[in-house]
C-alpha cells in the first residue's frame, strides 16, 4: 500500500479546510492509499511561496516519508504558475506521485506522467529563457560601457592594513575607512599573503590575528 500525504489550503480564516480533507481522504481510500500525514495552511494566500504546511510537506517529501501527494486542486499548491511548476518538478525529481482531484491529474497513470513530462519541459524552457534574458542584458550593459560585477571599494588599503596591524580594533578600522568588518579582515589577509614588503607592516599581535578571523 502506497503512503500518501494530503495537502489542503484555504485563503481566509473563516473558510473550512475540512471540506478539502474529507474529499481527499475519500480519494485516497478509492486509490487504496494509506494517508500518513495531513498538511494544512489556513488563512494563507496561495501567492505566498513560503507557508508552514507546504514547507513541512516538502521537508518530509525530501525525507521520503510518503510516495504520493493529494491535493484538491492545482491552486491549493500555488497561484503562481512558476511556483506550481517548481513544486511539481521537485516532487517528480523525488519520485513522488501527484494527484489533483479537480483537474483529474494523476501521475500514477500513464496520462498523468505525460502531463508532468510536458510541464517539466515548459519549466525547463522558462528557465532557459530567463538565463538568456539575463545574458542579453549583461551584454547590452557591457556594450553601453557599464561596469559588470561588484564596484571595487575606494579605500587606501595600505593605510587600512597598517592601522589594523598597529592595534586598531576591527570595528574601529571598519568605522574609520567606512567599510565592513569582513572587508577589513579580507584586506589584512590579502596584504599578509601578498608580496608587499614586510617592513611596511608591523607584526600582527595574537589579539589582532584572532579578531581578524572573527
Amino acid at each position: 500500500m502506497k503512503k500518501a500525504a494530503i495537502y489542503a489550503r484555504v485563503s481566509t480564516p473563516d473558510q473550512r479546510v475540512e471540506n478539502q480533507l474529507y474529499q481527499l481522504r475519500e480519494l485516497a481510500a478509492r486509490h487504496g492509499f494509506e494517508v500518513v500525514h495531513e498538511y494544512t495552511d489556513v488563512g494563507v494566500s496561495g501567492s505566498r511561496a513560503r507557508r508552514g504546511g507546504l514547507d513541512a510537506l516538502m521537508a518530509d517529501a525530501r525525507r521520503s516519508k510518503f510516495s504520493v501527494v493529494l491535493v484538491a486542486a492545482f491552486d491549493r499548491i500555488a497561484r503562481s504558475t512558476r511556483h506550481f511548476l517548481q513544486t511539481l518538478d521537485e516532487l517528480d525529481g523525488l519520485g513522488i506521485e501527484f494527484v489533483s482531484a479537480r483537474e483529474a491529474v494523476d501521475t500514477t497513470t500513464a496520462l498523468g506522467r505525460m502531463f508532468v513530462t510536458i510541464i517539466g519541459c515548459i519549466a525547463e524552457l522558462e528557465r532557459s529563457l530567463i538565463v538568456e534574458r539575463i545574458r542579453q542584458g549583461m551584454r547590452r550593459r557591457k556594450l553601453e560601457g557599464f561596469r559588470l560585477g561588484r564596484v571595487p571599494l575606494d579605500v587606501d588599503r595600505q593605510s587600512l592594513v597598517r592601522d589594523r596591524l598597529s592595534g586598531l580594533s576591527l570595528s574601529e578600522t571598519a568605522r574609520k575607512y567606512r567599510v565592513s568588518r569582513a572587508s577589513v579582515a579580507r584586506f589584512v589577509r590579502e596584504a599578509q599573503g601578498s608580496s608587499t614588503p614586510v617592513e611596511q607592516f608591523q607584526p600582527v599581535s595574537a589579539n589582532v590575528a584572532a579578531e581578524s578571523m572573527a
